[in-house]
């Protein structure tokens, strides 16, 4: 078993690499980009960890652990739930829901449900002749089991049915997610890693072939520097289907019941034009704020030519 005195210098480095190496990835395109079935199963969910740059993995506290690291729903003592919207680009619309249930002091199970709708589209006719409108829209459906191993690791998987639907069109996949997550005895130090969205396409739109899912590896750290209120957190983020991505970010509670958060993602760099100059593509940033039992978070997220997204979550426990 990993010790403090042996996790605390793997995760500085980690988070060092991550920070030195997140400037100046943009490049050209991967030749595998755009090849896996469900790309919406990329987009990063919840409010708080957007605004940390979708840097999650290793800290994995709160309810979004459900998409960024089923181990650390192993970490709650009561019943939670979470409830977050999307607002995309263009008319992209999604939204995400789940609830939490410990089981005992070491085991807790959870199920959530996301939606992406993808607004209307005009129908022509092979003339260009208007027909009429039709929509397209995702849902995944998806169960989680965490347990802790000992009081410092935990591990966890979650199981998904995904359906995709354009007009009159549908396809099916199943995938799962497993996680596992290590945190120091006074967990100023966390570290996880998550292979995310294994599965396979059960059928397709139209008569195509099957594609593969958009398969992620992930593996981040999070630290709390000693005297600072403020919480670190980075993620190497390794899709199957395209280029490493990194993310970084931090969350200041020195204000509490107020949280800024700030982040930033490499991957913001695919949302420029070849001759765009916007320098906030990939800049993420937000805040929280504690009400009763309650956590309303809101993350902004500029997406250069593509338009800004903005995401409300609110998190709480019964």
């Amino acid at each position: 078993m990993l010790t403090t005195r042996i996790l605390r210098p793997l995760l500085l480095s980690l988070f060092i690499v991550m920070l030195g190496s997140s400037v100046g990835l943009a490049g050209d395109i991967n030749a595998d980009a755009g090849t896996s079935a469900f790309p919406f199963l990329k987009i990063n969910m919840s409010a708080r960890p957007v605004a940390m740059g979708g840097a999650f993995t290793g800290l994995a506290d709160d309810e979004s652990a459900l998409y960024y690291n089923p181990a650390g729903l192993a970490g709650f003592e009561t019943s939670r739930f979470i409830a977050g919207y999307h607002n995309y680009f263009v008319d992209i619309q999604s939204g995400f829901l789940g609830y939490i249930r410990p089981l005992d002091e070491r085991r807790a199970v959870a199920f959530h449900l996301t939606y992406l709708s993808m607004g209307d589209f005009v129908e022509t006719d092979a003339g260009g002749n208007v027909t009429g409108n039709f929509g397209g829209g995702d849902l995944v459906v998806a169960a989680s089991f965490a347990m802790k191993q000992t009081y410092q690791m935990s591990v966890g998987v979650t199981a998904k049915f995904i359906y995709e639907k354009i007009s009159e069109y549908s396809a099916t996949g199943v995938a799962v997610d497993v996680g596992a997550r290590y945190s120091s005895n006074r967990g100023r130090y966390s570290g996880g890693i998550m292979i995310q969205n294994l599965g396979a396409q059960l059928s397709t739109l139209g008569e195509g072939e099957k594609d593969g899912l958009p398969t992620v590896f992930r593996g981040g750290a999070a630290a709390r520097p000693k005297g600072l209120p403020l919480q670190l957190v980075g993620d190497l983020i390794v899709p199957f289907d395209n280029d490493i991505d990194f993310a970084i970010g931090a969350e200041y509670y020195e204000i509490k019941p107020l949280y800024l958060r700030l982040g930033y993602n490499t991957f913001g760099s695919n949302y420029r034009a070849e001759d765009s100059d916007d320098s906030m593509a990939g800049l993420t940033m937000g805040f929280g704020l504690d009400y009763k039992s309650l956590q309303i978070s809101y993350a902004y997220a500029p997406g250069a030519d593509l338009g800004d997204s903005h995401r409300v979550t609110i998190t709480g426990g019964f």
